[in-house]
């Protein structure tokens, strides 16, 4: 599954914002792919008008073929608010707890299927999905590509990938995390998709 994020995880329900949807140039394609729409990835505000209608109505490739004879208007809803994966200067608004994608491991639609969504931790493109602004949070490496993360470090947002973070000092004025512990998980004898280092941070410092 497209996760950065492993189970243990310690937040209030005060501090999740369940308002945003993330654009859908982001989505992932299937949940065994690896991109923006991952869980745990840190995002920023896209679209944040709120003279906007809560919900917009439009045409959709994701629902099929919808210009067939007597399907009448068949439009596909959208959360109007958006998030978009954040990069070095953008304004941190906080970590994805769910992954957004279309389709599962074997192409079929999630839209179909709500309950392989919902065992997925997934929501599907369009719909709101959860940001934890602050909190205790384990992140897999593709959380800090390229990056060693030291206890004790801060964390800020990388430059190079967007929705990632990097080391750095902990009177850093960009940054918006502490590490607090790192580790390594090994496969052995038993596939792990999760295995090698990991890191877990206080988000919201």
């Amino acid at each position: 599954m497209a996760l950065r994020i492993l189970p243990f995880r310690q937040y209030d329900d005060n501090d999740v914002i369940n308002m945003f949807a993330l654009q859908s140039g982001f989505v992932n394609s299937s949940t065994t792919v690896s991109s923006f729409g991952d869980a745990g990835v840190f995002v920023t505000t896209a679209v944040g008008n709120f003279d906007l209608d809560p919900i917009t109505y439009a045409t959709d490739s994701y629902l099929g073929k919808t210009d067939y004879p007597f399907v009448g208007a068949n439009q596909y809803p959208s959360v109007s608010l958006k998030i978009k994966p954040a990069t070095s200067g953008d304004a941190l608004l906080g970590i994805t707890l769910r992954q957004t994608a279309q389709n599962d491991e074997n192409g079929e639609k999630l839209l179909y299927y709500p309950q392989k969504a919902e065992e997925l931790q997934c929501v599907l493109p369009g719909q709101a999905v959860p940001v934890a602004t602050r909190g205790l949070f384990t992140l897999t490496s593709g959380a800090f590509p390229n990056t060693t993360l030291a206890v004790g470090t801060g964390i800020k947002l990388a430059s190079g990938i967007s929705g990632t973070v990097t080391g750095c000092a902990i009177n850093d004025a960009f940054r918006v995390g502490l590490v607090v512990g790192t580790g390594s998980r090994s496969s052995g004898t038993t596939t792990d998709q999760f295995a090698g280092t990991y890191a877990v941070i206080a988000l919201g410092l």
